[in-house]
């Protein structure tokens, strides 16, 4: 059963994701509408995609590892609360992503260059660095949201982290509706510099905007930031060492994505020179990982992150039992949710796509592609969601070494994977080739990571978490296809030709059908709270407690 300890926070957590997912996807729409998905799109999402990767790389992924069990640690060891403490790991955070956006933006060519295909002109190589010239600020204020945001939640104070990106969504969409309305022809010949400046700038004030009103928050869950300066022997080297490992897991990731990139945007290029009117690059390739990760996102993260500080405060207590349970519980509490939308997202990712994207200067191939790639990722939505949970129990303990070493597997798996069916495909299907080595990938990974949390944590079940997700799939697989039968039928009766507006048709009786003959045949194969997680989790999207607005 899900623990009801998580339920409220998770559950809160949840509708916020819920809203800024949805503003997100329409956020993509607008993007995808107003700049489409030829090589010119690729321009932009390989300049806007730097900033995240650069971020990550030398901050990110050591924030959300570390920061939360030091805050825990430090609150409770301290007389003022980890107060002072906070106050020094700030400073030194943001004074390291200050340095980190400055050299980036001296070194934009060079970056753009690095992702970038090799066959990509002069011209597509200076409308990209412009836009990064405009987007790589960004890094400091994701620095900064991700700090503020993790401090409100050591504080209990979940919600406001995950309602921020609606700003930052409305500032973006906000910012493509005007690109759309000044520009004619999205192409890198037809756009001009200030129309680049533009898309460029507003992409990045949205970032600003998501880390400025997480201000209020804090001020009223009773902390002010103070810039302190005195770092020496004030424990952050310990911060810093549990770090290291964390940024070799990244970089290592990162040597994976360039190449996944230099693929991608090669398979966006050669469309293009071959004359064709739609082409699967890399914003194809990000905007179908941007849907497949939305199910993990609503579900997994809000429950882990509910979960993870008192994981932590288990594990400074030394009760691995707890530990243990806390693991499991969270398996439980994700998968009767992701069962059924891996599923989902399998049979109905081309009216999904074409319902997201076929708008705009995106036409029905184009939108036909993101959805072909968008199923390839489905295959391992719950591999993925699953060994983002063991990631946690490893961090829980403060071990930062085991995860970063699997890293170099399982990006060796990705990339090998991943070239293996972008060679073998057609060129329109390469890109999907690519999302499904990353699915293999964290499916042939979870094994090994498994075994080796079992022995850090002296035990830890698998059979039933297995025997659990196998009896939802057995559940979802036919009430899927049922769904999927339902709303071709209706199409096909009707005589409907696919477009937005009949794909929303077709998901609308699909999930109609769907998901009381998945509750139904849940309860049939012995999974009795699978009906609790969905009516837990509709209800509290449709009246979210004033107890949990923060």
């Amino acid at each position: 059963m899900t623990d009801p300890g998580l339920a409220r926070p998770a559950a809160s957590m949840a509708t916020g994701t819920v809203l800024s997912r949805v503003t997100g996807m329409v956020r993509n729409t607008a993007l995808v509408a107003a700049i489409g998905t030829s090589v010119f799109a690729d321009t932009y999402t390989v300049a806007n995609t730097l900033p995240n990767i650069l971020y990550i790389l030398t901050a990110g992924g050591a924030l959300n590892a570390v920061l939360i069990p030091q805050l825990v640690r430090r609150m409770k060891a301290d007389a003022d609360g980890g107060v002072t403490y906070t106050d020094r790991l700030l400073t030194a955070i943001l004074g390291v992503l200050l340095l980190v956006t400055a050299l980036a933006l001296a070194a934009a060519p060079w970056l753009v260059r690095l992702y970038a295909s090799a066959e990509w002109s002069a011209a597509d190589l200076r409308a990209s660095t412009l836009f990064a010239w405009f987007c790589l600020p960004q890094i400091l204020f994701y620095g900064a949201y991700t700090v503020l945001a993790q401090v409100l939640n050591v504080r209990g104070r979940f919600g406001a982290p995950m309602f921020a990106p609606i700003v930052n969504n409305l500032v973006v969409i906000a910012t493509a509706i005007v690109f759309i309305a000044v520009v004619t022809d999205p192409t890198v010949a037809g756009t001009s510099d200030a129309q680049i400046a533009l898309l460029g700038v507003g992409t990045t004030l949205g970032v600003v905007a998501q880390a400025a009103v997480l201000l209020p928050v804090l001020s009223r869950a009773g902390y002010r930031w103070r810039p302190r300066f005195d770092l020496r022997n004030s424990g952050i080297g310990r911060a810093a060492w549990l770090a290291g490992w964390t940024l070799f897991l990244v970089a290592v990731n990162q040597v994976a994505y360039v190449a996944i990139t230099r693929l991608a945007t090669t398979a966006g290029a050669r469309a293009a020179e071959a004359g064709a009117d739609a082409g699967a690059g890399i914003t194809v390739y990000a905007m179908a990982h941007l849907v497949f990760v939305l199910p993990h996102s609503v579900v997994t993260v809000s429950v882990v992150t509910a979960m993870f500080p008192r994981m932590s405060r288990h594990a400074g207590d030394g009760d691995m039992a707890a530990l243990r349970r806390d693991v499991s519980g969270g398996f439980n509490a994700i998968s009767p949710l992701l069962v059924p939308a891996s599923v989902a997202l399998v049979l109905f990712a081309t009216p999904v796509a074409v319902l997201l994207f076929n708008y705009g200067a995106t036409d029905l191939e184009s939108a036909q592609f993101i959805g072909e790639t968008l199923r390839a990722f489905a295959v391992g939505l719950v591999p993925f969601s699953a060994y983002f949970v063991m990631m946690r129990g490893f961090y829980a303990v403060e071990d930062t070494r085991t995860p970063a070493l699997l890293a170099i597997p399982l990006g060796v798996l990705n990339v090998g994977l991943g070239y293996l069916f972008y060679q073998a495909l057609p060129d329109e299907q390469a890109v999907a080739g690519l999302a499904l080595g990353y699915s293999l990938a964290y499916l042939l990974m979870l094994l090994p990571m498994w075994l080796l949390l079992r022995r850090r944590y002296r035990g830890l079940a698998v059979a039933e978490p297995i025997a659990r997700s196998l009896r939802l799939l057995t559940a979802a697989m036919p009430a899927g296809l049922a769904g999927f039968a339902a709303g071709f039928a209706v199409l096909d009766a009707l005589g409907l030709s696919l477009r937005p507006v009949t794909a929303l048709l077709w998901l609308g009786v699909a999930g109609a059908v769907m998901t009381p003959v998945f509750v139904i045949l849940a309860r049939w194969f012995g999974v009795p709270d699978v009906a609790d997680a969905v009516l837990t989790l509709t209800r509290r999207l449709r009246t979210p407690r004033s107890g949990n607005r923060s």
